[in-house]
């Protein structure tokens, strides 16, 4: 049986598409817009009262239900919950001074199985509206009537892309509504203060009070000190980070407010500064761009550096390493704070002041970054690079080398050279540390953690740099791996809890990552 009945006129119409039309259920059912099985209820009522569709399009409306659902006729109506005396009710609550919910508490106790508090706080609103007494509120944040005037205008603020009118109207039609002060403010996405607020004002001064707008409305002092707050911000964006010694080619909001407070001795958020940025028009601009290896072997490489790395001892140390170009030296594009209808310019075709290979080396226990660099990418300089980090970290017992499937990281001379040093690590027992290598999946370049570690760096101090010389870009390189490890060695954080300055992801395996910068190679 149907948990909800449907009207006469629906119940005759799927009753004469099946006998006269002889459609099936299911096509009743998309011509009537009702589901399957209420069509097959009825068809199949119809069929046990034994009555074909002539007699039963005369039959009326209540001999119709009679006829399909006989069972119903001789249904017992259970009887209703027990009600309080309201007269009683509203009597305690105008000598006494008690509360409804203190009164329904009493009627719980008397009768258990009685109402809640929301239908009995119904139940006796209606009895009031019924005996014409005034309109009443039992919560102080509830707005309990709106006139029709109001609700004509609030009606057309809700539908107006004026973002605050639209907020007070839905927190005024909703507080009528009943709904609670902290769901408006998480609707509206105000602090429940001001959704308060805007309650209140509307009991006390109707909604000429809403109309105003409190930001027009402000103190010349205040307007003084935006205008100034405003003229200091668009004078840092018209200097470079450098000259304030911000190791960065453009500004970001965080080094923006950086330099604020160290210019101006006065602090200012990130927030209050994207309001001031985006007023004038300026915005950030990025792409980004997604990799995937096509490695069979995918799973079983990544579970043992997964693996090697939730184990990894005091005494091990484990290496992502790679190298960063070759780039050349020139005038570079990226994303910046720019004047909306402004296009920066980069020239196309450039004479390069040089080129520049970085080869490094991430340590994730501690962050550190070893680097220096190469005339070119080869073997020779992979040995070269496992030679600094075995004096590096000598007193280690084993050093981890992971790296991407490029020929010169897989080479004969590069294996033949690691077995060397193992031999000589064995026979010195334990002078020198033993070397492990743990290659990547092929073409996978967007799992070697350091990459998001160069792509931090170019971002910072690559991406619309202009530097003078070869010599220039390589003093800023130097830099900015120095304040890394410095800011690594000051707050030691294992990889894959902190990321540092701007890189893409935070630095430990995961299939998730993407680490590379497709643009920067």
């Amino acid at each position: 049986m149907c948990q909800k009945r449907l009207t006469v006129r629906k119940i005759r119409e799927i009753l004469r598409l099946k006998e006269e039309l002889s459609l099936s259920n299911r096509a009743i059912a998309r011509a009537c817009k009702v589901s399957n099985s209420t069509v097959r209820v009825y068809v199949e009522r119809a069929k046990q009262a034994g009555s074909s569709w002539p007699l039963l399009e005369e039959l009326s409306e209540d001999n119709l239900y009679k006829c399909l659902f006989p069972e119903s006729v001789n249904k017992e109506v259970s009887p209703a919950r027990p009600l309080p005396n309201w007269e009683d009710v509203e009597y305690e609550l105008s000598q006494r001074g008690v509360t409804v919910k203190f009164l329904w508490i009493e009627y719980r106790e008397k009768h258990p199985d009685g109402y809640g508090l929301t239908q009995f706080m119904a139940y006796f609103l209606a009895w009031r509206e019924g005996q014409g007494l005034p309109t009443v509120s039992f919560c102080k944040w509830r707005i309990p009537h709106v006139v029709q005037e109001d609700m004509i205008e609030l009606m057309r603020w809700r539908r107006s892309n004026d973002r605050v009118k639209w907020a007070k109207a839905v927190v005024v039609i909703g507080s009528h509504q009943g709904i609670g002060t902290t769901s408006l403010s998480s609707k509206v996405e105000k602090s429940p203060r001001i959704v308060k607020k805007w309650i209140s004002d509307y009991l006390q001064k109707g909604l000429d009070a809403l109309r105003v707008n409190s930001h027009k409305i402000q103190r010349p002092e205040i307007i003084a000190g935006m205008k100034k707050k405003r003229d200091r911000i668009i004078g840092l964006l018209h200097e470079t980070p450098q000259i304030h010694g911000i190791n960065r080619a453009s500004w970001s909001l965080k080094t923006l407010a950086q330099a604020f407070e160290k210019q101006y001795s006065e602090s200012i958020g990130k927030a209050t500064l994207s309001e001031y940025v985006r007023a004038e028009g300026y915005t950030f601009r990025k792409a980004r761009r997604v990799l995937t290896s096509p490695d069979p072997s995918y799973r079983d490489k990544m579970a043992e550096i997964t693996r090697v790395l939730s184990n990894l001892r005091d005494d091990e140390k484990f290496f992502s390493i790679d190298e960063f170009g070759p780039f050349s030296v020139r005038m570079r594009g990226g994303k910046a704070l720019t004047p909306k209808g402004t296009i920066r310019v980069v020239p196309q075709r450039q004479r390069s002041k040089g080129r520049l290979i970085i080869t490094a080396a991430l340590e994730l226990s501690t962050n550190k970054i070893t680097h220096f660099y190469s005339e070119k990418k080869n073997t020779d300089e992979m040995i070269k690079l496992l030679g600094i980090l075995l004096r590096q970290y000598s007193n280690q017992r084993c050093l981890y080398l992971s790296w991407d499937a490029a020929s010169w990281h897989i080479s004969v001379k590069l294996t033949e050279h690691v077995a060397e040093v193992n031999r000589a690590a064995e026979a010195s027992h334990g002078g020198f540390p033993f070397v492990k290598l743990m290659p990547l999946p092929s073409s996978a370049q967007f799992l070697n953690v350091i990459e998001s570690v160069f792509s931090g760096m170019a971002k910072g101090i690559l991406h619309n740099s202009d530097y003078l010389s070869v010599e220039n870009c390589r003093i800023a390189i130097d830099r900015y791996f120095a304040e890394r490890n410095e800011a690594y060695r000051m707050n030691p954080k294992r990889a894959g809890k902190k990321i540092w300055g701007k890189e893409l992801v935070q630095p430990c395996f995961t299939p998730s990552n993407n680490c590379k910068d497709p643009t920067w190679r």
